[in-house]
């Protein structure tokens, strides 16, 4: 497997935060492009050498699934992974697994457009709010299948799928995903109407044509698939996280630093550019790179969430948690997901001064964060919450990392390399966060004496690093 599954491990994060970070960062592979590019590989024949995999919690779940399905995944050095989905078998996903990833749900379109069938459970993940598959449903019953809802799994039935027009209600992520898998060995043609432009839905189409499938459009609102009847193996590699990218530039300006990170398209991250730039931070974009230089302090702004490419519902939380330090008063409103500001509670124990009401966050600035002991509900809350910490005076303390393992790769060692203080450690005994941690030195102490252990498969550790 990928990586040790770190659910279950009382561990925690120690921050000491004050420290200006700066430095460049090579963008690992993306998490949301990894996880419906391996569900897609049920559908080829042959094996599927994936390279630039990130090592993270999620990947390791979907490889369980596919394992449990009768593929055959093993992991190389380098973060590669390489699939084998010829003996697969079986159409029925395990409820323990999927109930543990909203990706999993990907797996449904994949196992219909192979065996005309899928029995899958509704899938899990993070606590967001609802997280409707309806648009999922109505396609594959337009491409002829018919959906049973039955103790909790959904279970679609279409030997024979025959492609069609396909308008969705939004610009579903999710929905384009499944219904690209579907059709991509329906016969006929099908056109996926108001689909999603995000560039993980992009990834999943590229990857697709490079084994074989025909699709057309991708990036825009209307993508084309032309039915084959096969699908081969290959090598493909995943395109980098712009989520993660701009975890770490939002790291470098909640600290007042100077962060690059290399290696991606800056187009992926031209939402959140222009909001730092509002802010006052310097960006600069050239090549495949994107870098920010934040002021001694920032202005307040306006954020509004929305499908790509606006501003991602995914750094919703980190921009949050950056404009708690911001001069005025900015709002910040979600238009993706009802329960994604559940967070707020945690950085108002840090000191941050947020009301929210409904979908909208006013956040009004203010000039210092303190240290807390946090506990991350979902990934990118946790992201937000680290990035908190390194800006909060003093020594905090990150719980539930659970979640920040599922879609972060060594996210303490990587911002370590940044000049952050942060450390994980056993939460066997609770931290003492006083007196005061003034110095690295200190910082190491407080981590020796209550035994820390280094990150799952962090650099050096383990292969693949």
């Amino acid at each position: 497997m990928v990586t040790e599954t770190l659910a279950g491990l009382r561990t925690r994060l120690v921050v000491e935060g004050g420290r200006r970070l700066a430095g460049s960062l090579t963008v690992p592979g993306a998490k949301n492009a990894a996880l419906p590019i391996m569900a897609a590989t049920i559908l080829c024949e042959g094996e599927v050498v994936l390279h630039r995999v990130p090592r993270i919690t999620d990947v390791d779940v979907m490889a369980y699934i596919l394992e449990s399905l009768g593929a055959r995944v093993r992991e190389q050095p380098g973060g590669t992974l390489v699939i084998n989905s010829t003996s697969v078998t079986s159409h029925t996903a395990p409820y323990a697994l999927v109930s543990k990833l909203n990706a999993s749900f990907d797996i449904t379109g994949a196992l219909l457009g192979r065996f005309g069938i899928a029995e899958v459970p509704r899938p899990g993940g993070c606590v967001l709010g609802p997280r409707a598959i309806d648009l999922h449903l109505d396609g594959f019953g337009r491409l002829g299948a018919s959906v049973d809802l039955e103790h909790g799994s959904v279970i679609v039935t279409g030997r024979r799928l025959r492609g069609t027009t396909i308008p969705l209600a939004k610009p579903s992520v999710g929905a384009t995903k499944n219904l690209m898998l579907a059709a991509v060995r329906a016969e006929a043609t099908t056109r996926i109407e108001n689909a999603a432009r995000e560039p993980e839905v992009v990834d999943l189409a590229d990857f697709l044509v490079a084994m074989g499938a025909r699709i057309q459009g991708q990036g825009s609102p209307s993508i084309v698939i032309e039915g084959v009847r096969r699908l081969h193996g290959g090598e493909y590699t995943i395109i980098p996280d712009r989520l993660v990218a701009g975890t770490y530039l939002l790291a470098g300006a909640i600290t007042g630093g100077d962060v690059t990170v290399r290696g991606l398209d800056p187009t992926m991250l031209a939402s959140l550019q222009e909001v730092l730039r509002a802010t006052g931070a310097e960006v600069a974009a050239e090549g495949v790179s994107v870098r920010v230089q934040a002021p001694r302090r920032w202005t307040a702004t306006d954020v509004t969430t929305a499908p790509y490419p606006g501003f991602p519902t995914d750094l919703q939380p980190l921009i949050v948690a950056y404009l708690s330090l911001a001069q005025g008063t900015s709002t910040v409103e979600e238009t993706i997901f009802d329960a994604r500001f559940v967070y707020v509670s945690e950085l108002a124990r840090m000191g941050a001064d947020i009301t929210v009401a409904g979908r909208t966050a006013t956040i009004r600035g203010v000039p210092a964060l303190k240290d807390a002991v946090v506990e991350a509900p979902d990934i990118r809350a946790g992201g937000a919450l680290v990035l908190a910490a390194l800006a909060a005076q003093g020594t905090s303390e990150i719980g539930g990392l659970e979640h920040i393992d599922r879609g972060y790769e060594f996210l303490e060692e990587r911002l370590a390399e940044l000049g952050a203080a942060i450390v994980r450690i056993s939460a066997a005994e609770p931290v003492t966060l006083r007196p005061h941690v003034g110095e690295t030195q200190d910082l190491a102490a407080i981590v020796s004496a209550f035994g820390a252990r280094p990150a799952a498969g962090s650099p050096g550790t383990q292969p693949g690093g």
